[in-house]
C-alpha cells in the first residue's frame, strides 16, 4: 500500500507540473506562477500531497539532482558568442554584482528585518541566486531580443552555482566558528570548491566530447550517457566540497555546448524536454511543501524585508555594478527589476536553516519563511511584469508578426515586397549573394549564408519572426529547415513548398516537415515559371460590401489565393487541402496571372487602394558573413 500510495504521488506530481505547463501556455502566461499555484492548492491548500510526508528524507537529494541536471541543460545553452558580444556587461552582473547584492542584502536583513549578523549574512548570499528554472521559462514567455535575454540568461546559469557555493561558505563560516575553525581553512575550502567543482566538470565533458567524436558511444546511448556523466560530475564535486556539484554540472554543460559536436542539437533537445519536467517536478515539490504555520511566524518586519530585497537591494546592487558599461540604460534598468529567485535558493535554505538552528542560531528559523516567500513574491511580480517591461524599454517585440523566407527566388522576394508595403515585417535568407541582389536593392533586410549553421544562430535574433516559409527549390532542405524551427515558432507557424507527392496532405504524417502551403500548384517549379510568364503576388482587403465569399466568387482559375495578413498584423497561410479562411479587415494575398489581374472587379480594386502599412516598415542592408561581397 506504502509503494501504491508513493507511485500515486509521483504520477500526481508529474502529471500536474506538466499539465500546469500547458496551462500557462493556452493562456498565455509564465508557466512558473502556474506551477507555484498548482504546488499551493495540492499543498497548504487543501493536503492532498505534502511531500515531506509523502516522500521523507527522499525531498532534498530529488531535489539536488534535478537541479544539477538543470543547470547542465541551461550551461548547453550559454554560448560563448553571446559573452563575447556583452563580455564586460555580463562580467560586471557577477563581479562586483554578486558581492554588492550579497552585501545590501545582508545589511537590509539585520537593519529592517532586525536578523543577528549570522544569519543575515546567510540570508543576503541566499538570496543572490537567481537561476534558470526561473529564468528560462520568464525568458521563453516574454520574447526578449538575444542580447538582452543573454544577460539575464549568463547571470541565472553562472550565479546558481556562486551564489551556492557563496552561501555554503558563510554558512560554514559561522558554524565552524563554534569549534574554533581557523578562517585560512574556511578560505581554503572555498578556492577548493571553486577550482574542484570547475575541474571535474571540465574533465567530464572533455571525456565526453572526446567519446563522442571517436564513436566510442552508439547514438541511441548518447543522450542517457550524457545524463548520467552530469549526475556523477554533480556527485563528484560534492564530494571535494558540499554545493560545488552545481558548478561541475555547470560547466560540464558550458564545455560541451560550445565543443562543436555535430550531434549537439539532438543532445540539447533531450535535456530540454528533461529540463521542463523536471522544472515542473521541482516547482510543485517545492510549493506543495510550504509550512502555513512557519509563513505566519513573518511579521511586519519580514514584509519590509522583502520588499527592500525586491525594490531596493537588488536595483542598487546591479545599476551601480553596470555603471560605465557598454549597456544601455534600459538594459541596465530591465536587468536591475528582473530577479526571481527559485529552486536553489529554497534547497540551500532549507537544508541550512536547521542546521543552523541546531548550531546556536534560534533565528535562523525565519530562513525558510523568508526565502520562499522571496521566491513566491518574485516570481508573481517578474513573472507578470518581464514581458510587459521589456516592451516598455524597447527590447522585446511587442508581436512576432515578422515572416522569415528562406529561399530568395525572384517570385520570393517579390512576396517579401508585398507583405513589407503591407506592414509586415520580412527577412530573407540564402546562401547565393547573387540570388540576394533583387533583397538588398529592395532595403528588404536579409541574411547571407547558411540558415543551419552556427553563424546564422550566432547572428540572426528573430525575436520579431513569428513565421517561417521554407521555400528553396529543394524539398528535402525545406524540410530540414523546418525541423530546425519547430520547436523555436511552433509547428503551426513553420511552412514549406508543397512537394511533387503532395496528394493527400491531410493523411501524410509530418514529424519533421512544415505545413505544406495551397497545394500541388504552389511547387517551387509551377511558381517559379508562372512568374517568368508574368504572375505577380496582390493584395485585397476584404471590407463589409466586399466579403470573402464576394472575392472567391469574382477570382479567375489563373489566381491562387495563398495567405491572409489578419487585421492584428498576423499571417494566416492556406494550407495545401483546406479552405482559405479570412474576414472583414484581412488583406488576402493571391498570386495572379496578368489575365487576372486585368480582369479583377473595380470594387475590389478600390478596396486595395484603401490599404495602409501597419505598424512600423523595416528596412536596413541586413547582414553578411565575412567573405561576403
Amino acid at each position: 500500500m506504502i509503494e501504491a500510495h508513493l507511485t500515486n504521488m509521483l504520477v500526481l506530481v508529474a502529471a500536474l507540473g506538466i499539465g500546469a505547463q500547458w496551462l500557462a501556455w493556452r493562456l498565455g502566461i509564465p508557466a512558473i506562477v502556474v506551477l507555484c499555484l498548482a504546488g499551493l492548492t495540492v499543498g497548504p491548500a487543501t493536503g492532498v500531497f505534502v511531500p515531506h510526508k509523502a516522500l521523507g528524507d527522499l525531498v532534498h537529494p530529488v531535489i539536488q539532482l534535478c537541479v544539477a541536471v538543470i543547470l547542465f541543460e541551461g550551461g548547453l545553452s550559454l554560448r560563448w558568442h553571446e559573452f563575447k558580444e556583452a563580455r564586460t556587461s555580463v562580467q560586471r552582473l557577477f563581479i562586483p554584482a554578486l558581492p554588492l547584492n550579497w552585501l545590501l542584502g545582508s545589511l537590509a536583513a539585520h537593519y529592517i528585518g532586525g536578523i543577528s549578523w549570522p544569519v543575515s549574512l546567510v540570508f543576503g548570499a541566499i538570496i543572490v541566486i537567481t537561476g534558470p528554472t526561473v529564468i528560462m521559462p520568464l525568458l521563453r514567455h516574454a520574447g526578449l531580443r538575444r542580447r538582452s535575454a543573454s544577460f539575464l540568461k549568463w547571470e541565472g546559469i553562472i550565479n546558481d552555482p556562486l551564489g551556492a557555493l557563496l552561501a555554503v561558505i558563510v554558512f560554514q563560516f559561522f558554524v565552524e566558528l563554534q569549534t574554533d575553525t581557523p578562517v585560512t581553512q574556511l578560505a581554503l575550502g572555498l578556492l577548493l570548491g571553486i577550482v574542484g567543482g570547475a575541474a571535474i566538470g571540465w574533465l567530464v565533458a572533455r571525456l565526453m566530447v572526446r567519446a563522442f567524436i571517436a564513436g566510442q558511444v552508439a547514438e541511441f546511448l548518447k543522450p542517457p550517457v550524457m545524463l548520467i556523466s552530469v549526475l556523477v560530475a554533480y556527485a563528484a564535486g560534492n564530494a571535494v566540497q558540499q554545493e560545488a556539484g552545481l558548478l561541475a554540472t555547470t560547466v560540464m554543460g558550458m564545455v560541451i555546448g560550445n565543443s562543436g559536436l555535430a550531434d549537439i542539437q539532438e543532445v540539447r533537445r533531450f535535456k530540454e524536454y528533461l529540463a521542463v519536467l523536471l522544472v515542473s517536478t521541482v516547482f510543485i515539490l517545492l510549493a506543495a511543501d510550504v509550512d502555513p504555520a512557519i509563513l505566519a511566524r513573518l511579521d511586519w518586519r519580514a514584509a519590509a524585508l522583502i520588499a527592500a530585497v525586491v525594490f531596493l537591494v537588488r536595483p542598487a546592487a546591479i545599476l551601480l555594478a553596470t555603471l560605465g558599461t557598454p549597456m544601455r540604460w534600459q538594459e541596465r534598468l530591465f536587468v536591475a527589476w528582473i530577479a526571481p529567485r527559485g529552486i536553489v535558493a529554497a534547497a540551500v535554505a532549507g537544508v541550512f536553516a536547521p542546521e543552523m538552528v541546531a548550531a546556536g542560531y534560534p533565528e535562523a528559523a525565519k530562513l525558510t519563511p523568508l526565502v520562499f516567500v522571496l521566491i513566491l513574491t518574485t516570481v508573481f511580480l517578474h513573472g507578470f511584469s518581464i514581458r510587459r517591461i521589456a516592451m516598455w524599454l524597447g527590447l522585446a517585440s511587442r508581436d512576432r508578426h515578422g515572416l522569415m523566407i528562406v529561399g530568395a527566388s525572384p517570385w520570393g522576394v517579390e512576396l517579401a515586397r508585398v507583405l513589407r508595403d503591407q506592414g509586415v515585417y520580412v527577412i530573407v535568407c540564402d546562401q547565393s549573394w547573387h540570388r540576394l541582389r533583387a533583397v538588398r536593392m529592395a532595403g528588404i533586410p536579409y541574411f547571407y549564408g547558411e540558415i543551419l549553421s552556427e553563424t546564422a544562430e550566432q547572428n540572426l535574433d528573430l525575436a520579431d519572426i513569428g513565421y517561417m516559409v521554407a521555400a528553396t527549390d529543394n524539398d528535402a532542405y525545406n524540410a530540414l529547415v523546418c525541423s530546425r524551427f519547430i520547436r523555436e515558432l511552433g509547428r503551426e507557424h513553420v511552412y514549406q513548398l508543397p512537394t511533387d507527392t503532395e496528394d493527400q496532405p491531410k493523411r501524410i504524417q509530418r514529424p519533421l516537415t512544415g505545413q505544406p502551403i495551397y497545394g500541388r500548384e504552389a511547387r517551387y517549379e509551377v511558381l517559379l515559371e508562372r512568374y517568368y510568364r508574368g504572375w505577380r503576388f496582390h493584395r485585397t482587403r476584404l471590407t463589409s460590401t466586399f466579403r470573402r465569399r464576394d472575392y472567391l466568387a469574382d477570382i479567375s482559375t489563373e489566381t491562387m489565393p495563398m495567405f491572409v495578413v489578419r487585421q492584428d498584423g498576423g499571417l494566416r497561410f492556406r494550407i495545401a487541402g483546406q479552405r482559405l479562411v479570412a474576414y472583414t479587415g484581412d488583406t488576402i494575398v493571391a498570386y495572379m496571372s496578368p489575365r487576372a489581374q486585368e480582369q479583377r472587379r473595380p470594387q475590389e480594386a478600390s478596396a486595395e487602394t484603401e490599404v495602409r502599412p501597419r505598424g512600423k516598415t523595416y528596412w536596413g542592408l541586413g547582414w553578411a558573413r565575412k567573405g561576403g561581397r
